[in-house]
């Protein structure tokens, strides 16, 4: 996790952590770095999500951009994903997407994609940082017609539900299902594209305002999506979060289908019809027991990584991989994508429950869920950086998994998008986890706030 940068990007409280004038210095230095800008003018597309500060963030990005001489195209409200396609689609250097993903209205953030679609090296973020906050690097001063032109992208949305729609094998016609697209990107794309792919299509939480994103709604608030589906004649509900790069899923039951359920359906489905490449899929530290212990009874092999997609996806680079993904939805089909995508993960899902006439709590049972128990806990900035050397807190970790033993795991770790530390515990017995998950949560309390 750099000064700047976090595992996804830039993020922060908006007009104060993440100001115009950062916003501004983070587009020139992102210019200067991804771009080979001697000879010609760089083209950069803008997407945003639709809270209440992105237009203001938008305004200061392209400033930034154009004062340097680099041309942008803007995208208006769309999904994540979206600017990773189009980046590619419509040869640009680079895309930025203003979002804070699943986080409060008041917060914004800044991811950036290269000119292949990707989230940005480390090595490439950590330059960014230095020319924004060194302050030993001049920026390019150009003038006259050398400063950067702004157009707009009128068939953006358009073009991304088309991809969409192409990557799908099996049509939803006649599907009755619930989207919950917590206000954010997915209300401008998910009832046009499902409704195209054939399903009836019941919109929840899709009028957006600016103030009402991920407000008791989408992929981590999803008790009302439970409740709408089991209270009315759908077969299924999906939740995505506020830029739609991750969606969650409901049973008609209202039992939750997690990132790991869904993989585990995916590669069960992708293997059945040998498209699973090499026979792996790639998740994280956070996956489910249920989920490895699937992989090997499937013989499908299971590789980890630190949480984060952008870590999942170089793996799968890496190795050759086409699935891998995250427990919190974030899923990645490589063949299709560079990064997580909710809308695209969900028309996979629904296409193989329909291909095969079967229901989604039938599919959920591939594997076994383990009890899981987090509790995110709030520290001070400087609570953050001392969880790495405080010796308490490590010998008690190391103490209680000791004593747990192969009856469970534990994973505690400093969030990289939001300042806590998440202490998460998984195993057999939900009691036994439960209070140990809380006596590392209180240590943690006492030690960092």
């Amino acid at each position: 996790m750099g000064r700047i940068f976090g595992t996804d990007g830039v993020r922060g409280v908006a007009n104060t952590e993440l100001n115009c004038e950062l916003a501004m210095n983070l587009g020139r230095a992102a210019a200067m770095v991804l771009t080979d800008n001697e000879h010609r003018a760089p083209k950069i597309l803008i997407g945003k999500d639709t809270r209440i500060s992105s237009n203001m963030l938008e305004g200061a990005l392209i400033a930034g951009l154009c004062s340097v001489g680099a041309n942008v195209v803007t995208l208006g409200y769309i999904p994540t994903p979206a600017v990773a396609f189009l980046v590619g689609k419509y040869k640009a250097d680079a895309g930025f997407m203003i979002s804070a993903s699943h986080n409060s209205f008041e917060f914004n953030g800044i991811k950036i994609f290269n000119g292949d679609g990707f989230k940005l090296a480390d090595a490439l973020e950590e330059r960014i940082e230095e020319i924004v906050l060194d302050e030993e690097f001049e920026y390019p001063k150009v003038e006259g017609k050398n400063i950067g032109k702004v157009t707009q992208a009128d068939n953006a949305v358009r073009d991304y539900i088309d991809h969409i729609k192409s990557t799908v094998p099996f049509a939803l016609t006649g599907m009755k299902v619930a989207f919950d697209c917590a206000n954010g990107s997915a209300s401008v794309t998910a009832k046009t594209l499902f409704s195209e792919l054939g399903a009836e299509v019941h919109m929840l939480y899709s009028d957006y305002n600016g103030i009402n994103i991920n407000d008791d709604c989408g992929s981590t608030h999803m008790q009302n999506l439970i409740d709408y589906v089991k209270s009315n004649d759908v077969e299924c509900g999906i939740a995505f979060d506020g830029d739609a790069d991750r969606c969650l899923a409901v049973d008609k039951n209202g039992n939750i289908v997690d990132g790991d359920v869904i993989m585990a359906i995916c590669a069960s489905d992708l293997k059945s019809r040998g498209k699973l490449n090499d026979n792996a899929v790639v998740g994280t530290i956070m996956s489910n027991m249920g989920f490895i212990r699937f992989c090997e009874e499937n013989k499908i092999k299971f590789n980890q990584t630190k949480v984060g997609d952008r870590y999942v996806l170089e793996d799968m680079l890496m190795e050759g991989y086409n699935l891998g993904g995250e427990q919190s939805g974030h899923v990645i089909f490589l063949d299709f994508a560079t990064t997580g995508d909710g809308q695209l993960t969900a028309a996979h899902l629904l296409s193989i429950l329909k291909r095969r006439n079967a229901r989604l709590s039938s599919l959920a049972t591939l594997m076994e869920h383990y009890p899981q128990v987090m509790i995110n806990v709030k520290v001070s900035a400087e609570g953050r950086l001392r969880f790495y050397t405080d010796s308490e807190i490590k010998a008690a970790i190391l103490k209680e998994k000791e004593a747990l033993g192969k009856r469970g795991r534990i994973v505690v770790r400093v969030s990289g998008t939001e300042p806590l530390v998440r202490v998460m515990l998984e195993g057999e017995s939900e009691q036994e986890i439960t209070q140990i998950a809380q006596k590392l949560a209180d240590l943690v309390q006492v030690r960092l706030s």
